[in-house]
């Protein structure tokens, strides 16, 4: 035989050596067992806080027994254990695969509430990208939609104000960097979408102030008068009314406590 050949047919030996060995040490052995020894060794698992070993052991149950009613247990409860390790990503997929498998199913409520919280978790600061925080308003939306009378539904409708508030702020201070630096028709853009689309937030009395900050900048001042009115009439004790009717008609109200009421300054500057 050729020299090369004896040298190809070695290599390719060793090649085949080497997978040998690695599939025999890397592969976990199959073992069968039961569904009720898989399944409560799973829940043991779970109660003493080893999710990440619950979660495969959950996805044991339903290889080993896939047709049985532990297997659609199993897989929602894997779900939950990648949910309690932090491992979001992983429940959400198992969740999908939940609520498209077994859309019937008594858990079913359950399984989108799980979702909507494995996104509401990773709400991050408002100095991020809010892309999680959009798709668990949307999951929790979806909660009340589906099951109105549940008790996800009222503890979603709960979240759903709090993650509204986030995606504000989130507006807020993407408004507030084009107004430092003088980008006044892109902070009114930003500023005008808090108000029109998150009316119930805690966002809105800045927003209006800022709206009056931008159009006074811009020289727009019956524009500014009349979004100062707004802000008067809807929260006349709030601070940002105050800097509002400084910007709009000059003085600072806080060093006159004895001025008029707010109502007929508004007028006064207003006609």
């Amino acid at each position: 035989m050729p020299t090369y050949r004896f040298r190809y047919f070695a290599a390719i030996l060793s090649v085949c050596a080497v997978l040998t060995a690695c599939s025999g040490s890397d592969e976990e052995q199959y073992v069968e067992h039961k569904v009720e020894f898989l399944y409560n060794t799973a829940v043991n698992s779970l109660e003493t806080g080893q999710y990440k070993s619950a979660a495969k052991q959950f996805d044991e149950v339903e290889r080993q027994h896939p047709y049985s009613t532990w297997a659609t247990k199993a897989q929602i409860m894997a779900a939950f254990s990648h949910y309690q390790a932090n491992e979001y990503d992983e429940a959400v997929i198992g969740l999908d695969r939940f609520i498209r498998l077994h859309p019937g199913n008594r858990d079913i409520a359950y399984a989108y509430y799980l979702k909507a919280l494995s996104y509401y978790e990773r709400i991050s600061d408002v100095a991020r990208d809010q892309l999680v925080t959009e798709l668990a308003l949307t999951s929790l939306n979806e909660i009340v939609r589906r099951f109105p009378n549940s008790k996800y539904a009222r503890d979603a409708r709960l979240k759903i104000d709090l993650t509204r508030d986030h995606l504000a702020g989130k507006e807020m201070e993407i408004g507030r960097f084009y107004l430092n630096r003088n980008h006044y028709l892109a902070a009114i853009n930003r500023f005008k979408a808090v108000v029109d689309d998150y009316q119930t937030t805690t966002h809105v009395p800045e927003a209006l102030h800022r709206l009056v900050e931008s159009y006074a900048a811009l020289g727009v001042i019956n524009e500014a008068r009349r979004v100062a009115a707004v802000l008067g009439h809807n929260y006349p004790g709030s601070e940002w009314y105050l800097d509002s009717y400084a910007v709009a008609a000059g003085p600072d109200l806080r060093e006159r406590p004895e001025d008029r009421g707010f109502l007929t300054r508004t007028w006064d500057w207003l006609f």
